[in-house]
């Protein structure tokens, strides 16, 4: 009597470690999920930050160029040249960043 109940249990002892081993790798494999996700969204948080710095130097480009006092034909030159080095740039950072 003493063994059947000692029996059961063991039983519902191993029944329960099964459950917590079960339940442990499913909250592993969530974490795991959730460093991946993080990871990937700082690598897109950091290319986001890339494209605004970017955009400011372009703002900054456009704010010299506005300002400066020549023609408006010569400027017109200036403001295409400097667009032109701009993309040139935007490709080299392109390659750069693959």
């Amino acid at each position: 009597m003493k063994r059947d109940r000692l029996n059961n249990e063991i039983q519902n002892l191993e029944k329960k470690v099964r459950l917590l081993i079960n339940q442990y790798l499913q909250e592993k494999k969530k974490n795991d999920d959730l460093k991946n996700q993080i990871g990937e969204l700082k690598g897109l948080l950091a290319a986001k930050d890339q494209q605004i710095m970017d955009f400011q130097n372009k703002i900054k480009i456009s704010t010299i160029v506005d300002r400066i006092s020549v023609g408006e034909s010569e400027a017109a030159e200036v403001k295409s040249k400097i667009d032109d080095y701009i993309k040139e740039i935007d490709k080299c950072i392109n390659q750069l960043s693959k």
